[in-house]
């Protein structure tokens, strides 16, 4: 079978979560198995794995999905407990106090306090965290989970403490004879300044294609969410969306530059988030009040955009109370637990990093086979989650019946989101362990990259990033997308005479890009809000900006790489000044509206 065969019938599991979650409207639970018996069995049928393998690697997805579960659990044992205290209240009238206008609130949540928590932890953890909040404010759970996975792009590849670069990239690259002779000849002797070099790329390409993210989102929330179904409503906040954008992205690549790739989301997030909460609150580039935007009346809302953690305006406390007898301060104090827990546990130089991922529950050789499952409960976000929980329970005061309608509601909705897991995760360890099988055929995602790659030629940096969102789409994680098709980039690079560094950072971004249309974050995100069985209308609502995301890189690398042979007007830079020109007229026209 040729490379192109080869590619695909590879796709054939990708093509059946296209069709029946995306295109059907499947829910996840009935798609996601029938992917896995496509992948199951492709994988014995022509790659030639045996069944004690494609059983192994099952296992070991079932494993992956009680991780995520574990995270979901806590992310929705935190909302609950702070709704039966009656906090999300007195959050929510925070954040009316600054604006109640919707466009901004979700700028300064899901971009912003989500770039910080990104930057803490990964694992998907600001939507978890960032879409009840949206929710909680009285945002349509539909809009919410939305908005929580567009802004998974900018800080992805340098969340959790930059994971991403420093594990994925650097497994994916670590002992290549051609890797090691080109960062010797860039005079990085170290492996840790190679990281930092292709980190800065990384950062260069996010900033470019991140400063239109806010805008993105603002514009999606009000053409498919606002009562006039229009673009030209988020437009209108062009400015404070640009500024965000700015606030968050400036810091975000000095960090890199400067610190390396550890930090760059947190810092640029947290950074971003001070600029930008006092720009608000002093007026500075904020629409004028006349123009506030608002979502429908709830009796207006579309059947499909309601969750069942939907929280109305007029709720109270647990005890009835329409008014919380609490400060902000101590509503908020859950959440700076959160991300204290996030930060003092990643950091590379505090010992609680070591000391808590170093306690693992291991299954090694799973059925005889080399694959392994594991798992760290206690590094896991989702420990970081419950101990916020227990910190709001003795903080506020919530009796003991609270804490039980609490337990019980999120190990509820925990228990709706497993049926999709279950399938998800270990189809997409069966698709990544078709490797070594008797066919002698290479893995299903890097048959689709060579397949790629064989089409594209000289125009591969256009498709890098695509290659590198498939990998993310179908792991869930840019960490293992880097790792599966680092090495691989870098050679293609190498083929076509280009600088294969700048290939390699296209790689990262497009993992990042990737996330916005992974089935198990869409699926852990409408867990927390209780969206389940709507996972195809969210990617249905991602896709558009995800090509975007994966088209601005694209063609800013194409433009670097090219110019040497062919100057700096090429197909790139042509790219580029088009979605440029584009934006431009785009805002101009909804200010003329």
């Amino acid at each position: 079978m040729g490379t192109l065969g080869l590619a695909a019938v590879a796709l054939i599991p990708i093509a059946v979560v296209a069709l029946f979650l995306v295109g059907l409207r499947w829910p996840a639970s009935r798609a996601m198995p029938l992917s896995w018996v496509a992948a199951a069995g492709l994988a014995w049928l022509v790659w030639g794995v045996s069944g004690t393998r494609i059983a192994a690697a099952s296992v070991n997805g079932l494993v992956v999905a009680a991780t995520l579960l574990y995270i979901i659990f806590g992310a929705l044992f935190l909302l609950a407990t702070l709704r039966e205290s009656g906090a999300l209240q007195v959050i929510r009238r925070g954040f009316v106090g600054i604006t109640p206008d919707r466009r901004i609130q979700v700028i300064l949540i899901a971009w912003l306090f989500g770039a910080f928590i990104e930057g803490s932890s990964g694992f998907g953890t600001p939507a978890a965290v960032a879409v009840p909040l949206l929710v909680g404010l009285g945002f349509p759970p539909f809009a919410a989970v939305v908005a929580g996975m567009l802004i998974q792009s900018t800080p992805v590849s340098f969340g959790s403490a930059g994971t991403p670069i420093l594990v994925g990239v650097s497994t994916g690259l670590t002992g290549a004879p051609a890797v090691e002779a080109y960062a010797a000849g860039l005079g990085l002797m170290e492996w840790s300044e190679f990281l930092a070099f292709i980190g800065v790329r990384v950062a260069v390409l996010h900033a470019v294609a991140g400063t239109l993210v806010p805008l993105i989102v603002v514009a999606t929330m009000t053409r498919f969410f606002g009562p006039n179904r229009s673009f030209r409503e988020g437009l209108r906040v062009w400015k404070f969306a640009l500024f965000a954008a700015l606030a968050m992205t400036v810091p975000y690549l000095l960090t890199a530059w400067l610190l390396g790739p550890e930090f760059p989301a947190l810092f640029g997030g947290l950074a971003g988030l001070g600029i930008v909460v006092v720009a608000a609150r002093r007026g500075l580039f904020m629409p004028p009040p006349e123009e506030r935007f608002d979502f429908p009346e709830r009796s207006r809302w579309d059947a499909d955009w309601s969750g069942t953690e939907t929280l109305t305006e007029s709720e109270g406390d647990a005890s009835g109370s329409s008014a919380p007898r609490m400060g902000p301060v101590a509503a908020w104090a859950p959440y700076a637990v959160v991300g204290l827990l996030l930060l003092v546990t990643r950091l590379p130089a505090l010992p609680l990093r070591d000391l808590l991922s170093g306690i693992v529950i291991r299954w090694p050789d799973i059925f005889g086979s080399d694959i392994s499952a594991s798992a760290a409960p206690l590094f896991l976000p989702g420990a970081v989650f419950i101990a916020a929980s227990l910190f709001a329970v003795v903080l506020h005061r919530i009796p003991a019946a609270g804490l039980r309608r609490a337990f019980s509601s999120s190990l509820r909705s925990t228990g709706l989101a497993s049926v999709a897991l279950v399938f998800t995760v270990p189809m997409v360890q069966v698709f990544l362990n078709t490797g070594g099988g008797e066919g002698g055929l290479p893995s299903m995602p890097i048959a689709l990259a060579e397949g790629a790659a064989s089409l594209a030629g000289s125009a591969w940096p256009f498709l890098a990033t695509f290659i590198g969102g498939l990998g993310a789409f179908v792991a869930g994680s840019n960490t293992v997308s880097n790792m599966m098709f680092s090495l691989f980039q870098f050679g293609v690079g190498e083929r076509l005479g280009v600088d294969p560094g700048w290939i390699v950072a296209l790689q990262a971004v497009g993992g990042a890009a990737g996330n916005m249309i992974c089935v198990h974050n869409v699926v852990a995100a409408s867990a927390v809000v209780g969206l389940l069985g709507r996972e195809g209308a969210v990617i249905r609502r991602t896709l558009v900006p995800f090509v975007y995301y994966a088209l601005v890189p694209g063609a800013l690398g194409y433009a670097i790489l090219a110019a040497g042979d062919s100057g700096i007007v090429n197909a790139g830079s042509i790219v580029i000044v088009a979605i440029a020109v584009l934006a431009v007229l785009w805002i101009s026209r909804a200010q003329r509206g």
